[in-house]
């Protein structure tokens, strides 16, 4: 069966957000399309679907990123296919699409970052070209209401 990728719509909310559920964030359907239709206007921002026939079955969001530290790039910031839809080519689709958008940005490199845990997924960027660039840890700290 043909992948085709198309850039994503309010209307795959329900299935992005069940999509990134399995990747382990949780999002109901109404909090997938604030966060996509929040996104889905800021032109440093692409969030493209994957279908399978008519059904969804994955997503990437790629962001343009601007720091002190570093020449822009762009981010894959999730990449998730159906555990289901797997070595199907979903994935490589995904990448590709989100490395062309990078490309059409001025951009000229592409960086992500993959849970710990996620070997099958380390082993797939890899074999996709990528290289580890370094090990980090990520720290977060939960800010309360304003005082």
């Amino acid at each position: 069966m043909k992948v085709d990728v198309r850039p994503a719509r309010a209307a795959d909310a329900v299935r992005l957000a069940e999509l990134a559920t399995e990747l382990g964030y949780p999002a109901s359907a109404e909090e997938m399309e604030r966060r996509w239709s929040a996104l889905s206007t800021r032109a440093e921002h692409a969030v493209f679907a994957a279908e399978l026939g008519d059904r969804v079955e994955g997503f990437v969001h790629v962001e343009r990123v601007h720091a002190l530290t570093g020449a822009p790039h762009a981010e894959i910031t999730a990449l998730v296919v159906d555990a289901a839809c797997r070595s199907r080519g979903l994935g490589r689709a995904l990448l590709e699409r989100a490395e062309a958008w990078a490309r059409e940005q001025g951009l000229d490199r592409v960086a992500l970052r993959s849970r710990s845990t996620r070997e099958r997924a380390h082993a797939f960027y890899l074999r996709a070209g990528y290289a580890i660039e370094k090990r980090q840890l990520r720290f977060v700290r939960a800010l309360g209401p304003r005082p």
